[in-house]
């Protein structure tokens, strides 16, 4: 009999390196990982696709499916601007027997392991320090100064949820950060 996938959420401020591990994490195919492909309402930019990058949705759509609570979490992160992850998507991965893996914000985090339960281990991200993400950020030069201090400012916040998560891993160290999540991943999984 196939089993139903587990679900393994990672969330963690802007910078802390959560996207790096969870590229990494997907090449472990012992972990038989899907990634979570989250929709939106925000308008498709010429480069994504549909169903890969994210599922579009027009503003009406994604609050019809907010009404007929087919999201896991859900959250209006600019007027009009929605993002979630259908449960759909979810069962979509699990059935196939494999572990869906998502990249979202504490509070998606949290809301989906309120619904999942012992089924899906969450992991926050940490840095080391605030000041070690500040010159990360600044490294990455892509933020105006206005955006970096709205950034450290929202991690200030995130970080204040780190301990409603099962397990958090401080992101010194890439190789040490990685080997400490497939650890934790692999016990979850009974692997």
């Amino acid at each position: 009999m196939q089993q139903n996938g587990k679900l393994i959420v990672f969330s963690a401020p802007s910078g802390s390196g959560k996207t790096t591990i969870v590229k990494e994490l997907l090449k472990e195919k012992d972990f038989r990982l899907e990634f979570s492909v989250s929709a939106t309402s925000r308008k498709k930019r010429p480069e994504e696709t549909e169903g890969k990058d994210y599922y579009f949705l027009s503003v009406d759509e994604f609050k019809k499916k907010v009404r007929n609570n087919e999201f896991a979490e859900w959250e209006e992160v600019y007027k009009n601007q929605f993002y979630g992850t259908l449960k759909s998507e979810i069962e979509r991965i699990r059935n196939k027997g494999k572990n869906v893996i998502f990249d979202i914000d504490v509070a998606g985090g949290i809301s989906v392991k309120n619904l999942y339960g012992d089924n899906c281990l969450t992991i926050f991200i940490k840095p080391p320090s605030i000041a070690e993400l500040e010159k990360r950020l600044r490294h990455r030069k892509t933020e105006t100064e206005e955006s970096l201090k709205k950034r450290l400012a929202k991690a200030e916040k995130e970080l204040s949820f780190a301990d409603k998560f099962d397990t958090v891993i401080i992101n010194d160290v890439l190789e040490t950060a990685v080997k400490e999540v497939k650890e934790k991943i692999a016990i979850f999984l009974g692997i």
